[in-house]
């Protein structure tokens, strides 16, 4: 599921492999893959001393170019929010919101956004869903007293309410997000 929407693949040169951060936010970057077409039987002679793969490489080669998208599959659900908007977003907000505490490098922050998602999606109209990036951010972070992550914070009317840390399943993040749902 996620695979697919990760990975396009487009065949164009050749390349030495590269591995890159796969929540990069640069669109730029790419992780390549060389692939092999086989023998080129124009440079094979009947009297060859070498194996082929030594001789020049100069030729048509591909490389497949697989682009991951993992760091814009962000739902626009849950928005992003940072050290210059806070004050707008969350803490002026009349709605209840919800902030989950995150850093791309963190396994468990990975594990639980699509939950966070999700819930954004159920309570659409009734919170509002917001992801602070800790290591572009560290001033809010420190500012609420976060030490490890994923934390998720509930906030209503400007006032910090509760909060809950590591990756925890969904049935405790809705029962803590009922207590501050205006039905």
């Amino acid at each position: 599921m996620a695979l697919e929407n990760c990975l396009r693949v487009t065949t164009v040169g050749r390349v030495t492999p590269q591995c890159l951060h796969p929540f990069s936010s640069n669109s730029k970057e790419k992780l390549h893959f060389p692939t092999n077409r086989g023998f080129n039987k124009s440079k094979l002679k009947s009297t060859v001393s070498t194996p082929s793969y030594l001789h020049s490489t100069q030729g048509n080669y591909r490389k497949s170019r697989i682009v991951c998208k993992a760091g814009k599959a962000v739902s626009e659900a849950v928005r992003e929010v940072t050290d210059s908007s806070w004050n707008n977003l969350v803490v002026a907000s009349e709605t209840p919101v919800l902030v989950d505490f995150w850093a791309p490098w963190c396994g468990p922050c990975r594990m639980i956004a699509p939950i966070i998602d999700e819930l954004a999606k159920e309570y659409a109209g009734k919170i509002v869903c917001f992801k602070l990036n800790t290591d572009d951010c560290p001033n809010i972070a420190t500012q609420y007293g976060i030490r490890s992550i994923p934390t998720v914070l509930f906030f209503k009317n400007g006032e910090k309410k509760e909060s809950i840390i590591g990756a925890v399943p969904k049935s405790t993040l809705t029962a803590t997000l009922e207590k501050y749902v205006d039905i």
